[in-house]
C-alpha cells in the first residue's frame, strides 16, 4: 500500500454549540477518488477546508506529504485583483507546470481567457475556476460542487478529464451519476465523523442504509441492557452491592452512552400544497420562434398536458431559459402563437435566487412578512414548526439569510415554493446545492406531483427520475435554434438520439449504395461479393466481440487504485492501448456495416 499524501485523523472544531467535526477522519494516497458525502450543513466543505490548510482544526493530526501539491476549487473563487481569466488562471501555476495546460483547459471549457472576471456569469466563473486549480495538475485536486452551473456537455467533458488525470482526487457534489463515473471510494461525513467505504458512489447508499440499520439495532441492545443491569439494581443481593461497584459504574456509562446518542439527521419532511386542478391541456405551442443575435427557437410546436413532466437540456446558450419563459408566457415569440390552459396556479424556483433579500430573516421571506404563520395545505403552521421540517433550526427564525450557506438557501427556497398552492410547478436548476437526501425528496414529490411540471435540469440523473418527455437541441453540438422532444428521460433521449443516427447513417449509405448502382456499367459493383469480403463479412463479428472483451479487462485493470500508484507508466500505457482498442472496435463495426449492405443490395 502507497503511503499517505494526506492525512487529517480525530479532527474535532467547534463554531458555538455542539461540535460540527468530533472525530473525522480522511485519508488520501495516490490514485484515490474520493467522494466526500453527508448532509448540508455536516462539515464537507470545512472538513475539505482543513485538508487544504485553509481552515485550521481546534485538535487531532493533520498530516501532509512535504512535496505535494494541493488545489481546492471553491464555491465562490475570488477574482479581485485580476484583469482577465487568463491571468486568474495562471496564477494558480506553480514553478515547472505547463502554461499550455491553462490554455488546453480554456479552449475545452469554452473560455478564451481575455474575459473581464467581474463580467463572469455564473458558469463561466466556475468554468475559470476549474482551470486555476486543473492547470498544475497537482497531487491532491479538492473539488467542491464541481458541476454546479455547468450544462451537460461540459459536465461530460470533466469527467473524462478527471478519469484521466494524474492527481488523487476528493469531490463533493450532489450529481450522483458524476460522483457514480468519477469515484472509487467514498467517505461519509455523518454527526461530526467519518466512516469509509472502499468503494465507488454507486455502492454507497446501499451501505449507508446498511450501517444505520446496524446501529439502530446496536441502539436496541444497548436499551434491553440497561434494562437488565437496572433489574439486578434494584432486585440483586445487597450484600454483594459493595463489590459490585464496578457493575454500578458501568451502569452508569451504558446510561450516559445510551443517553448521548444522536440518531442520524432528520430527513426534510415536506409536500407540495397542490392547487385546484388545471385544464387538461396546460400548454399548446405552434411554429413559436425567438431570434437575438443568432435563432434561439426555430419554429418549435409542442402540446403540454395535465400531468406532463417536462425536463429541458441543452448546453449553456442554447436558449433553454428563452424556451422556458416562452412557455409559460413570460416573453413572447416573434411568430406563431402559445396558448395557455385555465386555472393556472404557477409556483417558480429560481436558479439564480433572485428572490432571495440577504437582509431578509427567514421567517419573513417564508410568511412574505405576514406575522408568525403561514398557510399551508389550507392549514395554518407557526413559522417555526415548519422550518423544522425542512431541518432550519427554531433559533434560526431571525437569522439574516445572508449567514445561509448555498445548501440552506437552496432548502428555503424549496419551503417556500411548497408552500404556495399551485398546479404548475416551473423549477429552474433546482438540485443546485442540494444533498443527496433532500434531492430523494424533491424527485418523489416532482415524480408523485398531481399537476405539470417544466424544469430545466443538468443533472442527467435527475432527469432520469423524473421526467415524462425530454425537449433538445436538434444539434448540442451546435445549437442553431432547433429543438426536438423526445419520450423520456435523459438516458431515453440519448438511446433514440443514436438511433435516429444510426438510422440516418444507413439511409446515407443506402442512398449511395442505390446511387452506385446507377453508375456506368465499368463500375458498378460485381455479382458477389469476393472471398476476401465473406471471410471479412463473416469473422467481423469474432474480432469485435473479442476487442470488446479486452477493452472490459482493461478498463478493470485500470479501476485498481494501486495500479497508478504503483507504475503510473504503465497505466497510461494502458489507457493508451484502450483508446486505439476502441478506434479498432469503430473501424470495423463501420467496415462490417458496409459490407453488410452491399450484401443486401447484390442479393436484393
Amino acid at each position: 500500500m502507497a503511503p499517505p499524501i494526506l492525512k487529517l485523523d480525530d479532527i474535532v472544531l467547534t463554531f458555538g454549540g455542539t461540535p460540527l467535526l468530533n472525530g473525522a477522519a480522511l485519508q488520501v494516497e495516490p490514485g484515490d477518488r474520493i467522494s466526500l458525502v453527508g448532509r448540508n450543513g455536516s462539515g464537507k466543505s470545512t472538513l475539505m477546508k482543513i485538508a487544504a490548510g485553509m481552515v485550521e482544526a481546534q485538535s487531532g493530526e493533520v498530516f501532509r506529504h512535504p512535496n505535494a501539491t494541493i488545489r481546492y476549487l471553491e464555491q465562490a473563487p475570488d477574482f479581485a485583483g485580476y484583469k482577465t481569466v487568463q491571468a486568474y488562471a495562471e496564477a494558480g501555476l506553480g514553478p515547472g507546470d505547463d502554461p499550455y495546460r491553462v490554455t488546453y483547459l480554456l479552449e475545452h471549457l469554452g473560455l478564451t481567457g481575455e474575459e473581464d472576471p467581474v463580467r463572469l456569469s455564473g458558469g463561466e466563473a466556475r468554468r475559470a475556476a476549474l482551470v486555476r486549480v486543473m492547470a498544475p495538475e497537482p497531487d491532491i485536486l479538492m473539488l467542491d460542487e464541481p458541476t454546479n452551473h455547468l450544462d451537460l456537455p461540459t459536465i461530460e467533458w470533466l469527467e473524462d478529464e478527471l478519469r484521466k488525470t494524474r492527481s488523487a482526487l476528493v469531490v463533493i457534489s450532489h450529481d450522483r451519476r458524476f460522483l457514480e463515473k468519477v469515484s472509487n471510494a467514498t467517505v461519509w461525513l455523518d454527526r461530526g465523523t467519518s466512516r469509509r467505504l472502499s468503494r465507488g458512489f454507486g455502492h454507497f447508499e446501499a451501505w449507508r442504509d446498511q450501517v444505520l440499520e446496524e446501529e439502530e439495532i446496536e441502539q436496541h441492545k444497548l436499551g434491553k441492557a440497561i434494562e437488565r443491569e437496572e433489574h439486578w439494581m434494584r432486585y440483586g443481593v445487597t450484600a454483594r452491592r459493595k463489590r459490585n461497584m464496578r457493575r454500578v459504574g458501568e451502569l452508569q456509562s451504558m446510561r450516559a452512552d445510551y443517553r448521548g446518542h444522536k440518531g442520524p439527521q432528520g430527513s426534510v419532511q415536506a409536500s407540495v400544497a397542490e392547487g385546484r386542478e388545471s385544464g387538461k391541456l396546460v400548454v399548446e405551442a405552434e411554429n413559436i420562434t425567438k431570434t437575438y443575435d443568432k435563432p434561439i427557437v426555430a419554429p418549435f410546436s409542442t402540446r403540454i398536458h395535465r400531468g406532463d413532466r417536462i425536463g429541458l437540456v441543452g448546453p449553456n446558450g442554447a436558449g433553454k431559459t428563452t424556451l422556458l419563459k416562452m412557455l409559460t408566457g413570460q416573453l413572447a415569440p416573434d411568430s406563431g402563437w402559445i396558448k395557455l390552459g385555465t386555472n393556472l396556479e404557477i409556483a417558480t424556483l429560481d436558479q439564480k435566487r433572485e428572490d432571495l433579500d440577504p437582509a431578509d430573516t427567514l421567517s419573513h421571506y417564508l410568511t412574505d412578512g405576514r406575522g408568525e404563520t403561514l398557510l399551508v395545505n389550507g392549514e395554518q403552521r407557526h413559522v417555526a414548526g415548519y422550518m423544522k421540517d425542512f431541518l432550519f433550526q427554531p433559533e434560526q427564525i431571525r437569522t439574516p439569510i445572508k449567514n445561509l450557506s448555498g445548501g440552506e438557501r437552496a432548502r428555503l427556497m424549496l419551503a417556500r415554493m411548497l408552500a404556495k398552492p399551485s398546479n404548475l410547478l416551473i423549477l429552474d436548476e433546482p438540485t443546485n446545492d442540494l444533498d443527496i437526501e433532500t434531492l430523494d425528496l424533491l424527485q418523489e414529490i416532482v415524480a408523485g406531483y398531481a399537476g405539470t411540471v417544466i424544469l430545466v435540469s443538468h443533472d442527467r440523473d435527475f432527469l432520469d427520475r423524473t421526467v415524462t418527455s425530454t425537449i433538445a437541441p436538434t444539434d448540442p453540438d451546435a445549437p442553431d435554434g432547433r429543438w426536438i422532444e423526445y419520450a423520456g428521460g435523459y438516458t431515453d433521449m440519448l438511446q433514440q438520439r443514436k438511433g435516429m443516427a444510426d438510422e440516418k447513417r444507413r439511409a446515407d449509405k443506402a442512398e449511395k449504395a442505390k446511387t452506385d448502382s446507377t453508375a456506368p456499367a465499368a463500375t458498378k459493383t460485381k455479382g458477389k461479393l469476393s472471398f476476401k469480403q465473406k471471410f471479412a463479412l463473416e469473422n467481423l463479428p469474432k474480432d469485435m466481440a473479442k476487442a470488446q472483451d479486452e477493452i472490459a479487462t482493461s478498463e478493470r485493470k485500470m479501476a485498481d487504485p494501486k495500479l497508478f500508484a504503483k507504475d503510473p507508466s504503465a497505466f497510461s500505457k494502458l489507457a493508451a492501448e484502450t483508446a486505439k482498442l476502441r478506434d479498432r472496435v469503430a473501424k470495423m463495426e463501420e467496415e462490417w456495416l458496409e459490407l453488410e449492405m452491399l450484401r443486401e443490395q447484390i442479393e436484393g
